[in-house]
């Protein structure tokens, strides 16, 4: 890969070029960009015509896989040559071509602000093409990196860590709010090009080649971040290091769950994309409580999908480019007998977050949750972690706290057409995993008055007087509940 020095020369070309993300955009448009996303450049193609200035020279080179000629190439990119050596690019008979990726990329947003570049291997599918991804293939921006980034907590911390880097899209975000990022992969390629990326947008990384935590064995970290190659297929033939391990069923995932808890610091967070096996054997659940309830960490777990056996290996099949292949058939033969091996019925797919807490006895949330969230969900999963805390006072402590309600919930009221009252009352998160709760007229009332002023015992007792009813009663019937909305980021302390 390129020098320090060079990849920095490479970036000021790009800029000056107005290669970034929203210039990109606003050259081809939000039609082709969208087209672009979907691995079609023929939106872009037409976008651009027959322009050949420095832009269009990029576009077409690093977005459009298109040759450009050696005159275009050399206005937009300064001398080639070192370029060519590190493959980044390579001559042709009319001209230079991408051997790599090099595309904008910018994010913003809850402690991040970033307007750069991401470096990856060229995309095997673009314009239908059927092309077969090398093994060590380094894979770019995709709808994983960017849901691990979208639920990654952004706040100040000291050490963070990447696991499994890639192309090192989460250690650019990462560096925004860490002190000091060290990003590994198993595999060489990927690091090399994760240092190709840090040196494009002027970000130290300490870079470490090796498997899982191997490289980082005796360290500890405030915030782990990884998106593993957990699909689950069957041992033998060609395998893809960025999506593939070599564990049994589920075993990577598990490993990096537990082996991860163990590398946190105090108040430390582990933030895991990844899925696990769904057998007849136990409920999926009781499979997660056994990887995480040792670990002495609090969690929560989402499952956002859910596949059965055969919908799992059929999309994985595609992704490995076998579709419309002799391989397609033998290979999912393979995969059905391997998982009925297993006794896999299925697989879950979702969010793992652990936090080391110190509690004695910890917080471990697992639910099925498949509905529509607001993006980013990162401040979700923060506000989780401080609810947890709140949510382990006692009685005492929670109802002499003054709490507020967060601003950003709507009341919703069901009732038939015609009638006096509503039936059914709800609470609404507009943020974060858009929670709803049906609440009674106490509660509501109780809730409604929640505006950081009045400690929460003195509110319930004064619905109490509202409605005539004991007070002590209402305590006891409302105090558990206003902590389960505690712990789910209803209400907050101010």
């Amino acid at each position: 890969m390129l020098t320090r020095a060079h990849a920095e020369r490479l970036a000021d070309h790009l800029r000056v070029a107005g290669y970034t993300l929203e210039a990109v955009t606003d050259r081809i448009g939000a039609e082709a960009t969208a087209a672009l996303a979907r691995n079609t450049t023929v939106a872009a193609a037409r976008a651009l015509g027959t322009d050949a200035d420095p832009q269009a020279a990029l576009i077409r080179l690093f977005l459009l896989h298109q040759t450009v000629p050696d005159a275009a190439a050399r206005a937009a990119l300064g001398d080639p040559a070192p370029l060519a050596g590190a493959g980044i690019i390579e001559p042709t008979a009319d001209g230079v071509r991408a051997a790599l990726e090099i595309r904008p990329y910018a994010a913003e947003g809850q402690g991040v602000n970033f307007d750069g570049w991401i470096a990856n291997d060229l995309l095997p599918n673009l314009d239908g093409h059927l092309g077969r991804s090398r093994p060590d293939y380094v894979l770019g921006a995709s709808p994983a990196s960017t849901t691990l980034s979208q639920m990654t907590i952004r706040r100040p911390i000291g050490r963070a860590l990447d696991l499994g880097t890639g192309c090192g899209i989460q250690s650019l975000l990462l560096a925004q709010h860490a002190d000091a990022v060290v990003a590994t992969d198993l595999n060489p390629r990927a690091v090399a090009m994760a240092g190709l990326t840090a040196g494009l947008n002027g970000i130290d990384l300490d870079l470490r080649t090796g498997s899982l935590y191997e490289p980082v064995a005796a360290e500890s970290f405030d915030l782990i971040v990884t998106n593993p190659p957990y699909v689950m297929s069957p041992p033998g033939g060609e395998r893809l290091v960025y999506r593939e391990g070599a564990f049994t069923a589920d075993g990577l995932v598990r490993r990096v769950v537990v082996d991860g808890a163990a590398r946190l610091a105090p108040g430390g967070t582990l933030q895991v994309l990844g899925n696990w096996a769904i057998t007849g054997e136990e409920d999926w659940p009781d499979r997660l409580h056994a990887w995480i309830d040792p670990t002495g960490c609090d969690a929560l777990v989402l499952q956002r999908e859910r596949f059965d056996a055969y919908e799992y290996i059929e999309m994985w099949l595609a992704d490995a480019g076998l579709l419309g292949t002799d391989e397609y058939r033998p290979r999912y033969e393979e995969w059905v007998d391997y998982f009925d091996q297993l006794g896999i019925e299925g697989v879950g797919l979702g969010w793992i977050a652990l936090h080391r807490a110190g509690r004695d006895t910890p917080e471990v949330r697992i639910e099925e949750w498949p509905h529509a969230v607001v993006q980013p969900v990162g401040e979700a999963f923060a506000a989780h972690q401080r609810g947890a805390g709140w949510a382990a006072a006692t009685d005492a402590a929670l109802l002499a706290q003054a709490w507020t309600l967060d601003a950003r919930i709507d009341a919703e009221t069901i009732g038939r057409p015609g009638a006096a009252d509503p039936e059914h009352l709800v609470l609404r998160q507009r943020y974060g995993f858009g929670r709803a709760v049906e609440v009674d007229t106490a509660l509501g009332a109780v809730l409604g008055a929640c505006d950081g002023d009045l400690p929460a015992g003195t509110l319930i007792a004064a619905v109490a007087d509202l409605l005539d009813v004991d007070a002590a009663a209402l305590t006891g019937e409302i105090t558990p509940r206003l902590r389960a909305l505690i712990r789910e980021g209803y209400l907050a302390a101010p």
